[in-house]
């Protein structure tokens, strides 16, 4: 494993994760034999016909009968059990920079991404990742091959966050680039204009996707543990503020608080499951957490 694998994996929750599937919670839509049930009808497993291959199929699923009789090569498409197709994406803006090490959110965020992702694709569903600030920075389509990993961490390696966020509007974008009834899972801050992503959301509700918000942020603007007059400089605005943190600490939490029930509230309007990350914590006990609980919602249904 390379390099660039090692610092975007966590082999720890790899391995506690090792015999959990990321089922999705309703019926999904595909183009190969899976898991998962499709609202399609049909016999169990009811051919349904070929597509061409394309590259980051997994070759189990070629004709190999179709491929010695015409040299093409053809994937067998299937009706009642299908794969699913996860779209995992990640705000890379400049308010991601914050924390050091291993608890920079961006970081954190983007190992998160690629820890569930490498999950996906082992178990031959297909992912794909797309990276945004003010616009799309970058797209890595959807595949089940394993290769997948290495092109999405590839693509996290160049990216710089400078910029400030348009979620938005890139999330807009990136829903148009998709089809109906898939998986999205947005790993951001979220400090964003909410009354601006309600609708975006809502769209992709509408088309049938699942989405999940990885709530991503800094045990300090959890906590605002700061002690001693301390400079704040802003990442996304050019202001700096020097406070004493106590002055300041009552009227935070209250704002912090204030602004998570909003986004918890346009949540729970829409149906959308959102997990709150606190950097400090180790992964390996949020995803197992996260499963869990989404293991609770789907024996729910």
């Amino acid at each position: 494993m390379s390099s660039i694998l090692y610092r975007y994996l966590d082999a720890d929750a790899l391995g506690r994760m090792s015999h959990r599937r990321i089922e999705p919670r309703g019926l999904v839509l595909g183009n190969l034999a899976g898991a998962h049930k499709s609202p399609l009808s049909g016999f169990a497993v009811e051919f349904a016909g070929h597509r061409e291959y394309s590259p980051g199929d997994d070759p189990k699923h070629i004709d190999w009968r179709v491929y010695f009789r015409h040299d093409k090569y053809l994937v067998k498409q299937y009706e009642m059990e299908t794969n699913f197709v996860c779209h995992l994406l990640l705000d890379c803006s400049a308010s991601m920079r914050y924390g050091d090490g291993d608890e920079q959110k961006l970081l954190y965020a983007a190992r998160l991404a690629t820890t569930l992702g490498h999950r996906i694709v082992h178990e031959s569903d297909k992912v794909s990742l797309a990276t945004f600030d003010a616009r799309v920075l970058g797209m890595v389509p959807p595949s089940n091959s394993m290769a997948q990993v290495v092109r999405i961490t590839e693509h996290l390696d160049q990216i710089k966050p400078r910029e400030k966020t348009d979620m938005a509007g890139c999330l807009a974008d990136l829903v148009g680039r998709m089809g109906r009834r898939e998986i999205v899972m947005i790993f951001s801050d979220f400090f964003t204009d909410l009354t601006t992503l309600e609708p975006v959301l809502q769209r992709m509700r509408y088309l049938q996707h699942e989405v999940v918000l990885f709530h991503v942020l800094h045990h300090d603007e959890l906590a605002f543990d700061f002690e001693g007059m301390t400079k704040f400089v802003g990442l996304e605005v050019d202001d700096i503020l020097l406070a004493e943190p106590q002055e300041l600490r009552t009227a935070y939490l209250a704002a912090v608080q204030s602004f998570n029930e909003q986004l918890e509230d346009i949540c729970q309007r829409n149906r959308i499951e959102r997990v709150l990350v606190d950097t400090r914590r180790e992964m390996a006990e949020v995803l197992i957490d996260y499963l869990n609980h989404r293991s609770r919602l789907n024996r729910g249904r």
